[in-house]
């Protein structure tokens, strides 16, 4: 619970102290790179502690030194970070994420034990990419290829039990030809018809008759 009270007390004292433009840099990270961030309180004390203020988010305790030795921390940020520089006031965040890494990293000492004297601050922004603007593709429609279906002739039952397919040809061929027969039926009825009364009408064949003595010749 004394450590709650702590954290809840330097950020108090943080947010007093600290005004947006005053003793303050900022960075633009690329998405996945190192950065290594310089924080070095006013004065030197007995206690380092390093923490951030994450954009729309509550402060977050990253690790806490004394005498250049790191002490053990019970949360999962610390692991985000390497200590490898911090004997020269540097934390180094080992992969920069826009999404949760985005904010203000700042350092205080614990000077004789009572007063908590802050570093500079730093503050961590993600570099904006800039969005092509896509163009969508139009692919032009296929218009559906049809088929005619292919002409099947039902089966019918021939003489003596057997079943025979017929195939489409005669059907179409067979009514054809019986037409075509029928035609030519006609066209010789009708030329013996015309035959018959134009040999009728021939001159030769009516018999003159005798014309008339006009009255009063004998």
């Amino acid at each position: 619970m004394e450590q709650k009270w702590r954290k809840v007390l330097v950020f108090l004292v943080f947010c007093q102290q600290t005004t947006p433009g005053d003793n303050q840099k900022e960075d633009i990270v690329k998405e996945g790179a190192q950065v290594d961030i310089h924080c070095q309180p006013s004065q030197a004390g007995s206690m380092t502690v390093w923490f951030r203020v994450r954009d729309k988010s509550w402060m977050e305790f990253i690790a806490s030194f004394s005498n250049g030795l790191k002490k053990e921390t019970e949360n999962n940020v610390s692991s985000e970070f390497t200590y490898g520089k911090i004997n020269r006031d540097i934390l180094t965040l080992k992969s920069f994420q826009r999404q949760k890494d985005s904010g203000l990293y700042c350092c205080a000492s614990l000077y004789k034990g009572k007063e908590l004297r802050f570093g500079p601050v730093t503050q961590l922004r993600g570099e904006t990419v800039e969005q092509k603007p896509t163009v969508a593709q139009t692919t032009p429609r296929q218009q559906p290829v049809t088929t005619a279906p292919a002409c099947t002739c039902d089966s019918s039952k021939a003489r003596g039990g057997i079943w025979t397919q017929l195939s489409c040809a005669p059907l179409i061929l067979g009514p054809l030809a019986g037409g075509c027969g029928l035609l030519l039926l006609l066209l010789i009825v009708t030329a013996l018809y015309c035959n018959r009364v134009r040999t009728r009408r021939c001159p030769h064949h009516y018999k003159r008759k005798p014309r008339g003595k006009p009255p009063g010749n004998k």
